[in-house]
C-alpha cells in the first residue's frame, strides 16, 4: 500500500506558494524598505519570483 501524497514531508513540497505568513510579509516589508508601524492590517505584498 503506498502513501497518500498529501502525506508526505514538508521537505519534499516544491509548490510556489502564492500567500505569506505574517512574519514573512513583515521581513519582505523590512527588506524592500517600506517599513510600518501598524499591527492590524499590513498592505498586502507579493512573494519575490
Amino acid at each position: 500500500m503506498s502513501q497518500h501524497r498529501s502525506l508526505k514531508g514538508a521537505s519534499k513540497i516544491t509548490v510556489k506558494r502564492n500567500v505569506l505568513k505574517r512574519f514573512e510579509r513583515v521581513e519582505l516589508m523590512k527588506k524592500r524598505g517600506t517599513p510600518t508601524k501598524k499591527v492590524i492590517g499590513l498592505p498586502k505584498t507579493k512573494p519575490e519570483a
